[in-house]
């Protein structure tokens, strides 16, 4: 997963922009990226770092115009190189800088039909140049005359024809505008918010996540559907038709249990809300398979499965206490690239108060194990605290599938549950019990904030790929690109 952001204002809009990618920040630790527009110029400043280090104050001042787009990047595969920091350019037709969420599923097929048929030359490795290329091959078929929204939705339709996969997307057009579409299954999310202008037409945002709206002092106009394209012109015109033939919003189910901020809205859906479900369901569960439970106290792995934990203590009438604490300055080693660098940092990212863990039977509650490297570390720490049995629930189902859709766990082997029991899993952990979600209360939780979805991504839970285009092959291919 990444952070996307587009801005089109009255003023001049880098200062807000920056504002915009902090509060992505959570999405993406491995680079960092932004674009304006002036009259037909662009201005581009990205690189590999958080935000702050690849974004100076010079290059607030440097960033001049009044629309422009923001990238955080997730590391996946294939992102090494700086050059592979978003916005993305293509000169033809007409200047185009993409920012990307998501991961098409078909882009080795597609970047030999992109040189072999269009001749159009790939500098990365980067699913999203492939992205940005078909786009811009499809709108050069249409691009006589006069630019037009209808010849923008045109491109749109043939993308969605061309592409597989996840792909939240926003695209600048120089001296236009900013394109903003989504694939047909919208499994990646993509908000628009608006802020009113006294006597003008409205200032417009697109974002990852609606925190960044509320952070902005902008309020939710609407999400951008799946299959759909919303084109929002340099003076802040409107248009947006549905591109997709047959769309069917399914929004991927690991945003809600870990990738989202719990104060955004995804899909109509308040994440926090979800969360505090998701305690609720796994709490009636351990009341079911532990009904005798020696448990004294329930604690947080933070900071992502507090909402859960909190939950949890209330319906199982157990004291919560926080006895880990966090080095806010050590990223998130879920997103961390490479395995020996989240080792080293679970090191240093959480220390124990040895008060609340001492003599007691401790329930800690994270909000899922994908690779058990940050869990066995956890409950050693624990132990090391004085803790006289560590019980550990994740909030979440076992993770049992690579992720295509732009999670970076690919490999099937790095998956802890992957062919494992409950029973291998707790050894391994070295827990004294260990409770996960079950598939259908996660499910229930989520749909409980929209009863209108009636399928979710959940092929890292389940192994079913709803685009229906991943198989053995593809993932071993996948497997050995790592």
């Amino acid at each position: 997963m990444c952070g996307i952001v587009g801005l089109i204002a009255k003023q001049d809009i880098s200062a807000e922009l920056y504002d915009a990618l902090t509060l992505l920040q959570h999405r993406g630790q491995d680079a960092a990226g932004t674009v304006t527009c002036e009259d037909r110029l662009l201005h581009l400043q990205k690189g590999k770092g958080l935000v702050r280090d690849v974004i100076q104050a010079q290059d607030i001042v440097r960033l001049r115009g009044h629309y422009g787009l923001g990238h955080v990047r997730y590391p996946t595969a294939g992102t090494d190189s700086a050059a592979e920091a978003q916005p993305l350019y293509v000169n033809s037709p007409y200047g185009l800088c993409l920012v990307h969420n998501g991961n098409l599923t078909n882009a080795a097929s597609l970047q030999k039909e992109l040189w072999g048929k269009g001749f159009r030359h790939l500098n990365t490795q980067s699913d999203s140049e492939v992205l940005l290329n078909v786009f811009a091959e499809e709108l050069q078929r249409v691009a006589s005359g006069e630019l037009t929204p209808q010849k923008l939705f045109s491109a749109v339709s043939q993308v969605h024809r061309r592409c597989r996969g996840a792909y939240a997307v926003l695209i600048l057009i120089a001296g236009y505008g900013v394109l903003a579409f989504r694939d047909p299954h919208g499994i990646r999310p993509l908000s628009l918010g608006f802020r009113k202008n006294e006597g003008a037409q409205p200032d417009y945002l697109f974002a990852s996540e609606t925190v960044v709206l509320s952070g902005l002092g902008f309020s939710l106009l609407d999400d951008v559907a799946p299959g759909e394209a919303v084109f929002i012109s340099e003076d802040r015109e409107i248009s947006r038709v549905q591109c997709a033939e047959h769309p069917q919003l399914s929004p991927c189910l690991f945003e809600f249990v870990y990738l989202a901020r719990p104060d955004s809205i995804l899909s109509k859906i308040l994440v926090y809300k979800v969360r505090l479900k998701l305690g609720e369901y796994l709490a009636e569960k351990l009341l079911r398979e532990w009904p005798n439970h020696d448990i004294d106290v329930v604690m947080p792995v933070p900071e992502t499965s507090r909402t859960a934990a909190y939950a949890m203590s209330l319906r199982l009438g157990v004291k919560y206490r926080e006895g880990l604490v966090k080095n806010h300055y050590i990223g998130r080693t879920f997103i961390m690239p490479g395995q020996a660098v989240r080792l080293k940092s679970v090191k240093r990212k959480l220390n124990a108060i040895d008060l609340e863990f001492k003599g007691k039977n401790v329930l800690l509650v994270d909000d899922s194990i994908v690779r058990g490297t940050t869990s066995k570390e956890i409950i050693q720490l624990a132990r090391d605290a004085g803790a006289s049995k560590v019980y550990f629930a994740s909030a979440a189902p076992p993770v049992i599938s690579p992720n295509v859709y732009g999670i970076d766990m690919p490999r099937a082997e790095e998956l802890i549950a992957h062919s494992r029991t409950v029973e291998d899993i707790r050894k391994i952990l070295g827990a004294d019990g260990l409770i996960f979600q079950d598939l259908k209360d996660l499910i229930a939780a989520v749909h409980e904030g929209n009863p209108d979805i009636t399928r979710f991504e959940d092929s890292v839970f389940s192994g079913d790929y709803i685009t229906g285009d991943i198989d053995a092959s593809y993932l071993e291919t996948l497997a050995q690109s790592r």
